[in-house]
């Protein structure tokens, strides 16, 4: 599990600006491999529907990955034709990888993508997106197992689905109820701060990208759809439900042992600004308090065993003594991972001499109450040596909460991010910008995968959309593959290619930093949308 520091602590959400004509709000990615057949159909139904229904520039990519047909020739072709259209090639095969490259160099701020079968209907597309563009949500997936949802498919697949999302729920508590369905979205400055911290370059990208967000504390919205099953699907439900358990305790494991910064994905409470400049309001006391209860019980009983232990071969002072250190060990750790939430082995020894300092106190209580003990009755009982050391424990119990919430363990707010320095992409050994003038791509020694760090992104000029109305067009075939095959012996270009339809003379290459939209001023989003026609049906939709 990857450990690097994502850019920092998120904004609070706010309400995505209509924004300018040349910058698309929604970007569509489309991941395919050997889909010659399929894509054609798919992008010219979807642009159709985004272009009647969906209020804001929008642009639909292609991500081609390593396919062997004809699918980079029709991509490029619809690139091509359409405006709104672009298409990438990589020549590593990998859905997971294939989405972390495109949305790490996308400028849109709101990110999607689903399958090229388009088996969940279009009219959830817009259900989808809305609540990330009004900033009520961070993340958006549509369900098919949500009560409303309508799928068709067959009882094989039904059944390894509920199965696995029943071991998520199992093993990694996930609370959403469907981590498959290839129909998501996310606010660009959460991809730019989650997509690092994901490991996974396959199948499991999906759930690995939603546990970790849930985790974090992050929303996740979901939309029951309307699902039918493509017959010709090309997916291996062996091998990638072994991938998927594989994924499952790679997660776990790394949930377990608090090796991810998911603190650093956290959102300031409420979108109102009067709910940050609260003052005095202790932030989780109740759920703290439960946890240093439980914690606390467990040291107890714990504590008593270890001296009543070490009391067989040693006085009551050095058995308390070695008995309440034992314990004091594990209770800080306890209360550090499960009550305050630290996470990772940053400031480990500081807190644990923190609390030893803590422990001392405890000590002294304990002692002090054993030795008047001892000062009042020559010879006491076991018993009563347990009835004093356990309200001697209680006293300091409630000290060693306020020291630990006050001082071992005090909430820290985060700095505010530092303003991004305006640099260009270099390449190097470290890594490598690769790119059209369509898109500028960030790319290290790991297999391809995006550095951590995104590089400066172009803002691509677009033409401003006029109408909401597709232009007629006539009926688009599949090519055949005799026009479009890539020469015998014929090999592509082994860096990413972009193609697009516009021209990109000149734009504006001004770098992306999470959090930089916190502090700009935001216009009236809903002044410059244009009315959305009532009728919301797919007029090529056979269903």
């Amino acid at each position: 599990m990857r450990t690097d520091s994502s850019p920092g602590t998120l904004p609070a959400r706010e309400h995505l600006p209509a924004g300018d004509a040349g910058t698309p709000v929604l970007d569509v990615v489309i991941p395919v491999y050997n889909e010659e057949k399929d894509l054609g159909p798919c992008v010219l139904r979807l642009h159709e529907h985004l272009a009647r229904t969906f209020p804001y520039a929008f642009r639909i990519t292609v991500a081609d990955n390593a396919s062997t047909d004809g699918t980079p020739q029709v991509a490029a072709r619809l690139a091509a034709e359409l405006p709104e259209v672009d298409s990438f090639r990589l020549e590593q095969k990998g859905r997971g990888r294939a989405l972390r490259t495109v949305w790490s160099a996308s400028e849109a701020p709101v990110l999607a993508y689903m399958d090229v079968d388009l088996s969940t209907d279009l009219n959830a597309l817009l259900p989808l997106v809305a609540p990330l563009i009004s900033g009520h949500s961070d993340l958006a997936i549509g369900s098919r197992l949500a009560r409303s949802s309508r799928v068709v498919r067959g009882a094989k697949r039904e059944f390894i689905s509920r199965t696995y999302n029943l071991i998520l729920r199992g093993s990694l508590q996930a609370r959403f109820s469907d981590a498959q369905c290839g129909f998501k979205a996310i606010r660009r400055d959460v991809a730019q701060a989650l997509l690092p911290l994901v490991e996974d370059t396959g199948w499991f990208f999906d759930t690995e990208m939603l546990v970790l967000a849930e985790r974090a504390g992050l929303r996740i919205h979901e939309v029951p759809v309307d699902w039918v099953d493509d017959p010709d699907s090309t997916v291996h439900i062996v091998r990638t439900a072994t991938d998927d358990l594989k994924g499952v305790w790679r997660v776990g494991k790394a949930l377990a042992t608090g090796s991810l910064p998911l603190d650093r994905l956290a959102r300031p409470f409420g979108d109102d600004p009067r709910d940050r400049e609260i003052q005095d309001v202790p932030g989780g006391l109740a759920r703290q308090l439960v946890g240093f209860c439980v914690v606390g019980v467990l040291s107890t009983l714990f504590y008593l065993l270890l001296y009543s232990l070490f009391r067989q071969f040693a006085g009551s002072q050095t058995a308390n003594a070695a008995a309440l250190l034992v314990s004091a060990v594990a209770n800080t750790a306890a209360n550090r991972r499960l009550t305050f939430g630290v996470r990772g082995r940053g400031g480990a020894v500081r807190h644990q001499a923190q609390g030893l300092v803590v422990f001392g106190i405890g000590l002294v209580l304990t002692s002090g109450s054993l030795a008047a003990l001892n000062a009042a009755t020559s010879s006491p009982a076991h018993s009563t040596e347990l009835a004093v050391l356990v309200a001697a424990n209680l006293a300091a119990t409630v000290l060693r909460f306020l020291l630990f919430r006050a001082w071992v363990f005090p909430d820290r707010q985060p700095p505010p991010p530092a303003p991004a320095s305006g640099t260009t992409g270099t390449s190097g050994a470290d890594g490598d910008v690769r790119g059209s003038s369509a898109r500028v791509y960030v790319t290290s020694g790991d297999g391809g995968r995006p550095s951590p760090v995104p590089g400066p992104l172009p803002q691509r000029p677009t033409p401003p959309r006029t109408s909401y109305d597709t232009p007629a067009r006539t009926a688009y075939d599949a090519p055949a593959r005799t026009s479009y095959d890539a020469p015998h012996g014929g090999s592509y270009d082994t860096s990413v290619h972009g193609t697009s339809g516009r021209d990109t003379a000149a734009y504006d290459t001004t770098p992306f930093r999470v959090g930089d939209g916190a502090g700009r001023t935001r216009g009236d989003a809903t002044t410059r949308l244009r009315p959305v026609r009532p009728n919301d049906t797919e007029a090529k939709d056979s269903r």
